[in-house]
Formats: structure tokens, C-alpha cells, sequence
């Protein structure tokens, strides 16, 4: 059953709502928020079925990649989650950035709480 991507125009939650294909247009959708009509369709990302195999030949070799090089860590990072259609969560999002920025992994480790999250460079 397809999964419907929306968001509240009133307290601008985003949520997901799974309908078929003939509730779709006629069933109302209310927030699962604040349980508001006002609510507006998104449009997500368009996603191609591979095999898991093929998904990981697509970063090619990771010994080949530079360790030594902050953003070619975040590059493969951000290739990774748009490979997989899903954005990545504000936290790691945020050590993203910073690898972007050129910024050491021993730096970011030590600014940011890693192994209570499971977290490990």
C-alpha cells in the first residue's frame, strides 16, 4: 500500500499517512499533530529499485578512499544517503557539515557526545 508523504500548515509536522490507491482523494487526511484538515502533499524523492549489491559498487572501493580527507569522508557520506533515498539524521547531518568544512574527525569527536550514541569515526 502506498505511504503519502505530508505536511500541516498549521503546526508544520511532517508525516506520513499509508492509503490505497482508491482511498487517495477522497479519504481526508487530518494531522497527526494537531489533528488539523489543513494539510498539504509532499512530493518525495523518486527512488530506484537496485539490488544491494549494485547499491554498494556504486561507492566503488573504500580503500581508495582518503581517510585523511574530511571532505572526501562527507562526500562519500552525503552520496551514501542520497544512494539510499533517506536524508541524514540533524546530528550526523551536522558532523557532515563540519567534515565539509574540512574539520578534523578527532575534532568533531571531541565536540560532539559519540559513543553515547553509538557513534564511532
Amino acid at each position: 500500500m502506498p505511504v503519502y508523504d505530508y505536511v500541516c500548515e498549521r503546526c508544520r509536522k511532517h508525516f506520513q499517512i499509508q492509503l490505497s490507491y482508491s482511498e487517495y482523494g477522497k479519504t481526508p487526511v487530518h494531522c497527526t499533530q494537531c489533528g488539523s484538515e489543513t494539510v498539504r502533499r509532499r512530493i518525495g524523492r523518486v527512488r530506484i529499485a537496485r539490488s544491494g549489491s549494485s547499491n554498494l559498487d556504486s561507492f566503488g572501493d573504500p580503500d581508495s578512499l582518503d581517510h585523511e580527507d574530511p571532505r572526501a569522508l562527507a562526500s562519500m557520506m552525503r552520496s551514501m544517503s542520497r544512494e539510499i533515498g533517506e536524508d541524514l539524521p540533524p546530528d550526523i547531518d551536522e558532523v557532515v557539515d563540519r567534515l565539509e568544512a574540512g574539520e578534523a574527525p578527532e575534532e568533531i569527536e571531541k565536540d560532539l557526545p559519540m559513543e553515547e550514541n553509538g557513534l564511532d569515526f
